[in-house]
């Protein structure tokens, strides 16, 4: 990280800031070009590792590109502001605050049915905060369930 007076490296604000973001955006690699897709999530921290779930439909090009390849990289970010920093009008005034995360990882399908209730519940917690969710076998067999491993992280903000 270039900016390292604005890396973040205490583990328990890096949760609060995933906490808060509503959004990830994974972008795949497809043959010259990168796709990337907004998705909301779920995430737990297993093994000092964050394992990030979501959930789609059960073909089209994401599907695709995670047997491709699975390696990812992901972002997502929150609190972002565009304010001046004196009261000229002038352009180079201006800054943004934020809080960001970027890094990569694994994408895998799952195909367990209790870890895919379990991804499920997580993002199901992460979106509502309500954690007691249950999931019929029909309801989890129409979605399907990925989750990222992450290999590398890291965290930024600017106030």
């Amino acid at each position: 990280m270039r900016r390292k007076d604005r890396e973040v490296t205490d583990a328990m604000k890096i949760t609060d800031i995933i906490r808060r973001c509503s959004c990830c955006r994974i972008g795949f690699y497809d043959d010259g070009e990168v796709y990337i897709v907004p998705l909301n999530f779920g995430y737990e921290i297993k093994d000092n590792a964050y394992v990030f779930y979501f959930h789609g439909a059960k073909e089209g090009r994401k599907i695709d590109l995670i047997h491709k390849s699975p390696n990812v990289g992901f972002e997502m970010d929150t609190d972002y502001a565009l304010y001046s920093r004196s009261e000229n009008d002038i352009a180079c005034n201006y800054t943004a605050r934020f809080q960001s995360i970027i890094g990569n990882g694994i994408m895998n399908i799952v195909t367990e049915l209790e870890e895919k209730k379990k991804g499920l519940s997580l993002l199901m917690e992460h979106n509502t905060g309500k954690r007691e969710w249950n999931f019929d076998e029909k309801m989890v067999n129409a979605v399907t369930v990925f989750k990222l491993q992450v290999t590398k992280m890291s965290c930024k903000e600017h106030q």
